[in-house]
């Protein structure tokens, strides 16, 4: 796990914005890291406090919260995508309403890698 890729998942996870959610591994192939989805997840966990990430918008594929039921975290992120204005039940998102799909400006310069 190179500094570089740490810092590209977390430039990629700044972007997403407030309502919206994004998979893991899209977050990894928006960074330039391609089936690195795992990379993402040690990225944000490895994140310091004051980068203020929006981690909460970040799931699996599926939809589903990462953390297990039940866990500090995942009553976390349940709440915190809640107060955003997305639909969590049983502990999923139906990514189909809530994926974040970047906009051409946000691919073509926002994203420099």
């Amino acid at each position: 796990m190179t500094t570089q890729s740490i810092q590209r998942i977390w430039q990629v996870a700044k972007l997403i914005p407030i309502g919206k959610v994004a998979s893991y591994g899209q977050v990894a192939d928006l960074a330039g890291l391609p089936g690195r989805a795992r990379l993402t997840s040690k990225a944000l966990g490895a994140a310091p406090l004051e980068l203020q990430l929006p981690w909460h918008r970040i799931l699996r594929s599926s939809g589903h919260i990462a953390f297990p039921k039940g866990h500090e975290n995942a009553t976390l992120q349940h709440s915190l995508l809640t107060e955003e204005g997305v639909v969590v039940r049983s502990m999923r998102v139906d990514m189909n309403l809530y994926r974040w799909q970047p906009d051409l400006n946000t691919l073509l310069y926002q994203l420099d890698f």
